[in-house]
């Protein structure tokens, strides 16, 4: 095997460790004083199916009862916005759940109350 080859086999072999290394999730918990525990990605896995199928379970409550929610996720760019929101919303109906994504405040949205650019997203009467 060529030395390119061979750096080239480590570097991609370092790379998997540091993704690997970087999806592990954190969890915050009561009175943990703000600490992120390490959560194991088996366990986190689980968890996020749990909780998946609640959020499927409050889906069928919601088109039951009529019923409006509204989640927001905010936050900076490269944060995991999109990740997540792919991850929990992966398991529910596309015909109930609506996924909008709003780009940076114009300056006129900057200039008004900060709320008012998400208002025309909101579900009515509720």
């Amino acid at each position: 095997m060529s030395k390119d080859k061979q750096r080239k086999g480590k570097k991609e072999s370092g790379n998997r460790q540091k993704n690997e290394s970087s999806t592990k999730a954190g969890v915050v918990t009561a009175g943990s004083g703000g600490e992120v525990q390490k959560m194991k990605r088996t366990e986190f896995e689980r968890e996020l199916e749990t909780l998946q199928i609640e959020l499927v379970k409050m889906q069928e409550w919601v088109k039951a009862t009529g019923a409006k929610v509204c989640v927001l996720f905010e936050g900076r760019d490269a944060a995991g916005k999109g990740g997540i929101i792919k991850r929990i919303t992966e398991r529910t109906s596309p015909r109930v759940v609506r996924v909008v994504a709003l780009s940076a405040p114009s300056e006129r949205e900057k200039s008004q109350m900060y709320f008012q650019r998400y208002m025309p997203h909101l579900p009515a009467g509720g």
